[in-house]
């Protein structure tokens, strides 16, 4: 790519991944935005940031199974390509992948990738949805659903302008 990227060719790139990891860094090595391009999330205070009504049900959680929520910042270099809300079911992560989502930088995709979910569309809102930061440029919602198709994640991702910036 050269020149200024357009939102299309942004959204492209998303479109080609169950991952919204491995999008951003596809874009951010395509794009030049850090050397190497590799994607780091950095948690952001979660107050005020209830989950969207009908969780339960929206995560198809079973009789005392509950969830949990991550809030990052997805940063290519310094770079925050992404703000993102994960309400996720702990108990269809392994153990270890409860703890590296507690205590490292690993954004969820990458952490929970051996378990070969697949990524479920549910909008797409020109700009900035609501709870989105300013300069959002596109609002993704989706579920990651495992491949016995449970729900395993109900996603909220503010993608940033700092995507559209020319080639560093």
């Amino acid at each position: 790519m050269s020149g200024q990227p357009t939102l299309d060719e942004f959204e492209a790139v998303l479109r080609r991944h169950d991952s919204a990891t491995l999008a951003l860094e596809e874009w951010c090595s395509s794009r030049g935005i850090a050397d190497p391009a590799r994607i780091t999330a950095q948690s952001v205070s979660a107050a005020g940031n209830d989950p969207p009504r009908s969780m339960r049900s929206k995560l198809d959680l079973d009789p005392g199974e509950t969830f949990a929520m991550r809030n990052v910042e997805l940063r290519c270099g310094q770079t925050v390509l992404s703000v993102a809300w994960n309400w996720y079911v702990p108990s269809r992560l392994t153990p270890e992948m409860n703890e590296t989502l507690r205590r490292s930088d690993t954004p969820f995709g990458k952490v929970v990738a051996p378990l070969r979910f697949r990524r479920r569309p549910l909008e797409i809102v020109p700009g900035r949805a609501e709870n989105c930061p300013k300069g959002t440029i596109s609002t993704h919602l989706a579920m990651l659903v495992l491949p016995d198709g449970r729900p395993l994640a109900y996603l909220i991702e503010c993608y940033t302008t700092a995507n559209l910036a020319g080639r560093r």
